[in-house]
């Protein structure tokens, strides 16, 4: 194969592959991604995370094609793994036994290296963390600690001369173009992808963002960056549009005036319920996002509730218990704790039964345990009527005045 690597900076290369066909990674849906890697030459040269087992062909046409702009003998003398996920860390047994070169990585990562990639036993391991750094020889990359930025053994590369932040995984956006750059694309595109990337990956973490930007400040680094060069996505030349937007978004400044209500029917009550609540929201000036569980996936509905103020969530009852599509948004919403950021958005429940019913009540339950403030519930006894339809519009009045009583 023959590819052609892209110059970022001096002496730096993206090393990456473009994964066009991608549609779904762990639960989350897009339209292909790219696992970028890169390659920085000073007297000696590092390779910083690699990509998806499989994709060492592309990725090797790349290096060799970097070494060529630069006019030298192809010969890595490190690598640097910031993280053992496979799509950063899958050709790094062909790296290692290529170029027989030491890795760099946080202690953790070592063992969790070993788990995936047993045939790395004999690899020269250098553990580095926070005040750490490495001298390439006019280059020199310094090394930061980032537990649970989004592994426990994820770390931070910075090549100090440059000013370009290497972070793995955070600020990253799931998007594959040709051009590698943030001024490349659309900027309504970038910001849509990295707000998807942050709430579906992220939002658990929202805390330990703002103390890592904490920290950075304290070691006199955040003017340092002048780029920053995720794992996946586009490069940030100006750092301080997604360190702004983790900021807001970890502090819930970005809710928008909007209600994500979320439902599934049977017989398109517990429907007409979702649309009548829907226009209470408006009717007080707020926008509504609508997810409907027949077609729409939980990825998309996180990244509407991360810039949400408030959520609703209709569903009816089967057999005793709530329509089971529910389920699979309700323990996605468990481990991604949106109070974490910044505040509870208020809540409500609704839904149709034809027994005993139950539904309402217990998805309000499982919301409570989200990290979701539960206002108030509606559960009818089959078709709504009138009576019933006025409820429902006054629901979702009563959950927009609840949040403008929010203070972000």
């Amino acid at each position: 194969m023959k590819a052609k690597a892209q110059k970022i900076g001096d002496g730096v290369y993206w090393i990456g592959v473009l994964d066009w066909d991608i549609r779904s990674y762990h639960g989350y849906t897009l339209d292909g991604t790219t696992y970028n890697a890169y390659i920085v030459f000073g007297e000696k040269v590092a390779i910083i995370d690699n990509a998806y087992p499989g994709k060492t062909e592309e990725m090797m046409a790349r290096i060799e094609d970097a070494f060529e702009q630069e006019g030298r003998e192809m010969k890595v003398d490190y690598i640097v793994q910031n993280h053992v996920e496979k799509d950063h860390s899958g050709v790094l047994y062909d790296l290692w036994k290529k170029f027989d070169a030491p890795i760099y990585c946080s202690k953790i990562a070592q063992g969790g290296l070993l788990r995936h990639y047993p045939k790395l036993e004999g690899a020269d391991f250098n553990i580095v963390g926070t005040g750490d750094s490495l001298d390439l020889g006019g280059k020199t990359l310094a090394f930061l600690d980032a537990f649970l930025l989004h592994w426990p053994d994820s770390m931070f590369t910075l090549l100090a001369e440059d000013g370009i932040l290497f972070p793995n995984d955070a600020f990253g956006q799931h998007l594959c173009f040709a051009k590698r750059f943030d001024t490349d694309i659309p900027e309504v595109v970038l910001m849509d992808a990295a707000q998807k990337f942050y709430g579906n990956l992220i939002t658990p973490l929202s805390k330990k963002v703002l103390n890592k930007f904490d920290e950075i400040i304290e070691l006199g680094l955040l003017e340092q960056v002048k780029m920053i060069a995720p794992s996946h996505g586009q490069i940030w030349t100006d750092p301080m549009k997604i360190i702004g937007a983790y900021s807001d978004w970890a502090t819930g400044k970005r809710a928008e005036d909007k209600v994500t209500i979320v439902y599934d029917t049977m017989h398109y009550s517990t429907q007409k319920m979702a649309h009548e609540v829907a226009e209470g929201i408006i009717a007080e000036g707020y926008d509504v996002e609508m997810y409907f569980l027949h077609e729409d996936e939980r990825s998309e509905i996180v990244k509407s509730i991360l810039t949400s103020k408030a959520v609703a969530f209709g569903i009816p009852t089967i057999n005793d218990f709530p329509f089971p599509s529910i389920g699979d948004i309700i323990y996605y919403l468990k481990g991604l704790h949106f109070n974490r950021t910044g505040f509870k958005r208020p809540a409500v429940t609704f839904g149709s039964m034809g027994g005993r019913g139950g539904a309402v009540e217990f998805i309000a339950n499982e919301l409570t345990e989200c990290g979701f403030e539960v206002l108030d519930q509606q559960e009818i006894y089959y078709v709504p009527d009138a009576e019933d339809d006025d409820t429902s519009f006054k629901l979702g009045q009563k959950l927009v005045e609840e949040a403008k009583k929010l203070e972000l």
